[in-house]
């Protein structure tokens, strides 16, 4: 296993909380994703889960995920990373119905991804499967200035050392989960 990271993946900081209490075991993407000899790819296969707070919108997850959510218009200066991931497996979703069977797996809501199937309608939308860890203590990262603005992926400035972390599934779990995925995504 990898000591260190130093690549982070920014998601809502909700969405950061759901993965690492077992909530959460699926991301959606259509950017930083592309195709290589037909297959798809991620820039980044094992990532921090970078929080963000400006664009997270509570009645865009389930009710329980609302309270105490920050609704900001902008970034702390400080931030804790508290997890990192693997991806586990990545598959296009075919519609928006498979989707539906998926519900156990995230917290958002329906209007969400029907704004991400909505999105640049004419690229496929990717389920990424996290096999997702707890840091044995979270890290305060200060905010740089190029962390900042829309993109997926942020190199730190320092490594974040990844020893002592422990999983937030049994890998049975997560299997179980891949099992799942593959048979409701690819039917």
């Amino acid at each position: 296993m990898q000591e260190t990271l130093d690549i982070a993946l920014k998601e809502w900081a909700v969405v950061c909380e759901a993965v690492c209490r077992g909530q959460q075991a699926i991301l959606l993407r259509k950017g930083g994703i592309h195709e290589a000899a037909g297959e798809f790819e991620l820039e980044h296969r094992r990532f921090l889960l970078y929080p963000t707070f400006a664009h997270q919108k509570p009645d865009l997850v389930k009710p329980a995920w609302r309270a105490g959510m920050e609704r900001c218009c902008q970034e702390p200066a400080a931030i804790n990373i508290t997890a990192w991931a693997d991806v586990a497996w990545i598959g296009q979703v075919p519609n928006r119905a498979a989707f539906n069977a998926l519900d156990d797996l995230h917290i958002w809501q329906p209007e969400l991804i029907d704004m991400r199937f909505s999105y640049r309608p004419d690229y496929p939308v990717y389920v990424l499967l996290l096999e997702a860890w707890r840091l044995a203590k979270p890290v305060e990262l200060a905010v740089q200035a190029d962390y900042a603005g829309c993109r997926s992926w942020v190199p730190l400035k320092r490594s974040v050392a990844t020893a002592g972390s422990t999983p937030v599934w049994p890998a049975a779990r997560v299997a179980q989960t891949r099992e799942l995925l593959v048979r409701v995504l690819t039917a």
